[in-house]
């Protein structure tokens, strides 16, 4: 008997088999600014679906080494990676990924919308890079803290043009050497210390978790000589990774281990040990506004760990989709049984809200630096933290059913399904964990008002949603006023214990509502997969509604 082997159809192009995606871009951009960003995106999603996707297979088949003597005994703290490695490193210059948004021609054709044409090509770079997102991610918030104007213009003019190439030659990445392991997400008991020696600032400490060590650049944080205890004196300096051949190590730099992790396996993340390590500061580090300047990095790192998950949501699904329409169950395709159609459609939901808000989180950065938008910039301080831990807890969950979705085939390494969930586990972890985040927004709420731009938004979308649904309309007004309830709580007395035990909740309803109104939004413009996708996600996430009945009906609008 021949033995049988499932067929399984490729996934859909990523920005053509995308209706939400586009449908998003023609709002934001308008027609003529999707049209100019089209090519470039039809560019990458070509990319993806040929030479990065078997990139993205050689780098997870090919983890990096750890190469620490030369063959004569010379300490070489040498990191190797894969040719997938180096030509996902390759793409994302050659496409601008990172550069995008700080190129004049650019922000002349979008102007501050180029963060949403960069978001646009994340969504489709990220889920199959391997994890090169990461490196792409901190290289980008090098280059923002880089571009505020208290860091030196010597060190700007060296460093930012490499961090935004476009030219595979000259481009570089940046890692991110903050967390130390007495402190993780305490700052304040960073203890690399920095000095002035002879002119020159050197750094000396430990750093427990420092990714994509194997970039050109570093930023790390340090407490200068002679600061005082706490987390505000901390400072960021730039610390270049290799010496001036380009491929040793620079002196004073060790790298002690590589990180054997859960998943991100491509990614090399490592133990680094600084002894008087050369050091470039950025900004003045014993002037006030250190750790507001080092802000700036994690801000965009936060919004591109939450256009990872939201990606990965949605390649997932179409990964799902593909192989329900290759599987025959119960004498017919898996992709006609209603229950399976009601879980792929509830995930479906999921997606679009997750990248509801990751787009506009990247919206609202575009309009701070571009326009120096206060509004904007009041808003962002809170949609930051909500957007990367709501779609990191999406994205999660979300891995889990795709996962299960494929069946035994779906925990086998080889089929690469496992991966999903591994790498989507980082997520809620990365640049703040889920209560870290919840605190963040607590805070935002307290001290900068950050709630008020929010409860505006979504006092407009009620006003919105009356024109769609009466019934989405009234679960939008009772989920504000709720929230009203609970911030005046916040603000009465923030450092109650119901009040920060209760940070977490009040994170995720935050992040629910607001994403009601970000797809109520959209739906107003007659998109009906955005019209769907609110009822359902204002349903599920607002009111605890079952809407699997709905969900199967609506699958293949919302896909």
């Amino acid at each position: 008997m021949d033995r049988f082997v499932q067929a399984v159809p490729p996934p859909a192009d990523p920005y053509a088999g995308d209706p939400f995606l586009r449908s998003w871009l023609d709002r934001i951009l308008g027609p003529a600014g999707h049209a100019a960003a089209k090519d470039r995106l039809s560019a990458l999603a070509a990319d993806v679906v040929g030479t990065l996707r078997a990139a993205h297979a050689d780098a997870e088949a090919h983890p990096p080494t750890l190469i620490r003597y030369e063959p004569w005994g010379a300490r070489v703290d040498r990191i190797e990676t894969s040719a997938g490695w180096q030509a996902q490193r390759a793409a994302a210059a050659r496409h601008a990924v990172v550069a995008l948004p700080y190129l004049p021609d650019s922000r002349a054709t979008w102007g501050a919308a180029a963060r949403v044409v960069q978001h646009a090509l994340l969504h489709l770079y990220g889920p199959e890079s391997a994890t090169f997102s990461c490196p792409v991610a901190m290289a980008d918030g090098a280059a923002a803290l880089l571009s505020r104007p208290e860091v030196d213009p010597a060190v700007r003019e060296a460093w930012l043009p490499r961090l935004v190439a476009t030219d595979p030659a000259t481009a570089v990445t940046s890692g991110q050497w903050m967390t130390e392991s007495q402190g993780g997400s305490d700052l304040s008991r960073s203890s690399t210390v920095a000095s002035l020696v002879d002119g020159r600032w050197r750094l000396t400490g430990e750093k427990w978790f420092c990714s994509a060590a194997d970039s050109a650049m570093a930023v790390a944080l340090a407490r200068p000589d002679g600061a005082g205890p706490g987390s505000r004196v901390l400072a960021p300096f730039l610390i270049p990774r290799y010496g001036p051949d380009g491929a040793t190590t620079a002196p004073g730099i060790r790298v002690h281990r590589l990180k054997d992790k859960l998943g991100t396996r491509a990614l090399p993340t490592a133990e680094i040990g600084l002894d008087g390590a050369a050091a470039l500061p950025l900004g003045d580090p014993a002037g006030p506004g250190g750790l507001t300047r080092a802000m700036t990095l994690v801000v965009v790192t936060r919004l591109h760990n939450a256009a990872a998950a939201a990606g990965g949501m949605r390649r997932g699904l179409q990964y799902a989709l593909a192989f329900a329409a290759g599987r025959t169950v119960a004498g017919g395709p898996l992709s006609r049984s209603p229950l399976h159609r009601a879980t792929l459609g509830t995930l479906a939901v999921d997606a679009a809200g997750a990248f509801a808000l990751a787009a506009h989180a990247f919206a609202l950065l575009g309009r701070v630096e571009v326009g120096a938008d206060p509004y904007a910039a009041a808003e962002l301080r809170i949609v930051a933290p909500l957007a990367k831990l709501v779609t990191g807890k999406l994205a999660v969950a979300s891995a889990s059913e795709y996962v299960e979705s494929f069946g035994g085939a779906g925990y086998v390494e080889d089929t690469g399904v496992p991966r999903l969930l591994r790498d989507a586990q980082v997520l809620p972890i990365w640049e703040g964990t889920t209560n870290v985040l919840a605190l963040d927004a607590l805070r935002a709420t307290v001290r900068d008002d950050a709630a008020v731009p929010l409860l505006a938004r979504l006092d407009a979308a009620q006003d919105i949603a009356r024109g769609i649904s009466p019934a989405l309309s009234d679960q939008l007004a009772d989920a504000t006023a709720a929230l009203r309830a609970d911030l005046a709580d916040v603000t009465a007395d923030p450092t109650a214990v119901a009040v920060v035990a209760g940070a977490r909740g009040l994170a995720l309803r935050m992040g629910y509502a607001l994403t009601a109104a970000l797809l109520v939004e959209h739906a107003v413009t007659g998109d009906e997969q955005a019209e769907i996708a609110a009822r359902l996600w204002a349903r599920r996430r607002l009111r605890h509604e079952e809407i699997a009945v709905d969900a199967h009906h609506h699958l293949d609008l919302l896909a």
